[in-house]
């Protein structure tokens, strides 16, 4: 390996480390300084500074790569493949383990509003937007999920229990292995005594 790409790999491992680290501290404290989260990426402020001149440039980058993770979770999770069932649960899966990313991106409306991506300057956007609720719809049809009750809903439904189930773990509420049972759990049945 030359010492270029070898560079080239520790720049950008640097670099996702500080993203990481910036998810997780603004996602949870919106007013955290980027002292604060060079100290959570374990590199210093002149570090962080080399990547990121500014919090707005910090902030489109974290929005911009927090949206590829949930992009990638939602295609890794394969939801045209299998019954419906089986699918939503590893996408549901998949959602959680990107807990950071989520608590991020929704926690407060105006990261979206005023650092999301604009499609007019060229920035992309999720793959296939609709892949969530085309697994939703496919339920439906598979009679796994209430046909009665709008898809959208359902849609709206499902991403709130992801959100709270991480936060809920993150605040020691439920232990995080136990999040993704919870929250599938939760959506199948509602809160009815289950018969078994």
């Amino acid at each position: 390996m030359s010492a270029a790409a070898a560079e080239s790999g520790t720049r950008n491992r640097t670099r996702q480390a500080i993203l990481a680290a910036a998810a997780r501290v603004l996602g949870r404290n919106h007013r955290a300084t980027l002292a604060d989260v060079a100290r959570e990426a374990d590199v210093g402020r002149s570090t962080l500074h080399r990547y990121f001149s500014d919090r707005d440039e910090l902030m489109r980058a974290v929005v911009v790569d927090s949206l590829a993770m949930a992009d990638r979770a939602v295609r890794d999770a394969a939801p045209d493949q299998g019954p419906a069932r089986e699918a939503l649960h590893r996408l549901i899966a998949a959602m959680i383990e990107s807990g950071d990313r989520v608590i991020f991106l929704w926690s407060d409306p105006r990261v979206l509003e005023d650092y999301g991506p604009d499609p007019a300057d060229g920035a992309s956007l999720p793959a296939d937007p609709h892949a969530t609720l085309r697994l939703i719809q496919r339920g439906q049809r598979e009679g796994f999920l209430d046909p009665g009750v709008p898809a959208e809903w359902i849609q709206n439904v499902l991403w709130s229990l992801v959100y709270t189930g991480v936060e809920s773990a993150d605040q020691g509420i439920v232990p995080r292995h136990g999040v993704t049972t919870m929250v599938i759990r939760t959506l199948e049945n509602g809160f009815r005594v289950s018969s078994d």
